[in-house]
């Protein structure tokens, strides 16, 4: 069972303006938790509405204190996640992991990620082993910073032979796993047999593993979702033909092609295959915080998470999860101050890595960073629009020098809204199972 423990551990400020005593904590907790529905820790939801439920205890636009509020680690977890997570032969110090994400983990993202989670294993964009073969020339997503460990290159195609020549040179661009994709849902991999429509192809799948494996030296993993539709489930059968092949982990996504992002992850079927496979099996899908993190493995038993959607505009969150398993403390969530400084040094990044490619791939970027805080919403318009790094890092600097502007006043109305949210009944702490 998962328990959320509330206590008020508020700042003399604070505390001086609702009362210090431990029944009105109580009932501020409480409050706060009525607030939020338990929505988005039970079932997960997208980086928006996981942010916005964070911008304030009592439904004002500051940013969410959540110094009150601890995640009970079972025993039997904590004792799990203690333990490095072997690979085959390969050892990772750290149960969270940075998904693959086109068009979103290049070198740039993974650095910013690593700043916070330096030991968790992190994932290039998925590569065409098809290009690879007539190109015979590494693209630029498939860069990997000589200092950047653990580092897994995702590959994906339908021909065995392809994928074992390009994680051969994968392993030689210093790549400690090798990944193949068989999970992506977008039409454009999937119907030219790429991704999830390996799925209805099990034995094309399996002969991918065994000529990979044939061709490297480090582990083989597979990437892939629970099935193909609701009605086509097959991620045991799948889980067991890939452990068969060679692979030496497999992350499970836990959603059908047919789902895409739409939904929530049935984690049920993550733990089902994790009660027949004998390697890692890593949960995906709905790790949106360290809340849902936990309930995952207790749910499923398995031996990680992997963070995707919820790192977009948010790189902290492996970290933050990371932190979590190893110490028992949740860190304190990034402000949207930081958020932003973050978002510009993204910006500038991306300028110096790319150039002006950079910059129309930073626009998305700049808009996921941009929620959360007053005048988000026009600033996401502006800088969607952007041209050039001077622009848009002009435009973030004018919204931080109006956070800072506003900080006292937001502070001062915080402080009202919270003797005011606080009431004179006391019910009882919440415990969400």
């Amino acid at each position: 069972m998962l328990i959320a423990i509330y206590d008020l551990s508020l700042d003399a400020a604070i505390a001086s303006r609702i009362g210090a005593n431990r029944n009105q904590a109580g009932v501020f907790a409480a409050n706060f938790l009525n607030f939020r529905g338990n929505s988005d820790w039970q079932t997960g939801c997208d980086r928006q509405n996981h942010q916005n439920s964070r911008i304030d205890l009592v439904k004002t636009n500051a940013a969410c204190d959540r110094r009150f509020l601890m995640v009970h680690l079972p025993v039997e977890l904590k004792s799990r996640l203690s333990a490095p997570l072997s690979i085959g032969s390969f050892e990772v110090n750290s149960r969270v992991l940075q998904s693959p994400l086109s068009g979103v983990t290049d070198l740039v993202f993974r650095r910013l990620v690593r700043r916070y989670a330096p030991t968790s294993m992190m994932y290039t964009e998925m590569v065409n082993a098809t290009g690879l073969h007539y190109v015979k020339q590494l693209p630029k997503l498939m860069e990997v910073d000589p200092d950047e460990r653990p580092i897994s290159i995702q590959l994906f195609d339908c021909r065995p032979d392809f994928l074992a020549e390009a994680a051969q040179m994968a392993v030689d661009e210093g790549a400690d796993t090798v990944d193949i994709n068989m999970g992506c849902p977008v039409n454009k991999i999937t119907k030219n047999g790429g991704g999830s429509s390996l799925l209805r192809d099990p034995e094309t799948a399996e002969a991918i593993v065994r000529a990979v494996v044939k061709a490297v030296k480090v582990p083989v993993t597979v990437k892939t979702r629970i099935g193909w539709t609701e009605k086509e489930i097959n991620a045991v059968e799948f889980g067991q033909r890939m452990q068969d092949a060679g692979a030496q982990m497999l992350t499970l996504h836990g959603r059908t092609r047919a789902q895409g992002y739409n939904g929530p992850a049935k984690w049920e079927w993550i733990g089902r295959v994790k009660q027949v496979l004998s390697i890692p099996v890593i949960a995906n899908g709905d790790i949106f915080s360290v809340e849902a993190a936990v309930r995952c493995l207790e749910m499923t038993g398995a031996d990680g998470v992997m963070c995707s959607r919820g790192t977009l505009g948010y790189p902290f969150l492996v970290g933050e999860i990371d932190h979590f398993f190893k110490t028992g403390e949740l860190k304190e969530p990034p402000t949207a101050t930081e958020r932003l400084q973050c978002a510009r040094e993204h910006l500038q990044m991306l300028w110096e890595y790319k150039g002006d490619r950079g910059i129309r791939q930073a626009r998305k970027h700049m808009t996921w960073y941009a929620k959360g805080f007053p005048g988000a919403a026009d600033l996401r318009g502006q800088l969607c629009n952007i041209e050039t790094v001077d622009q848009g890092c002009e435009l973030i600097d004018r919204a931080l020098a109006q956070l800072a502007e506003n900080s006292a006043d937001l502070d001062a109305n915080r402080f009202d809204r919270l003797a005011a949210e606080v009431g004179s009944e006391s019910p009882s702490l919440a415990i969400a199972s």
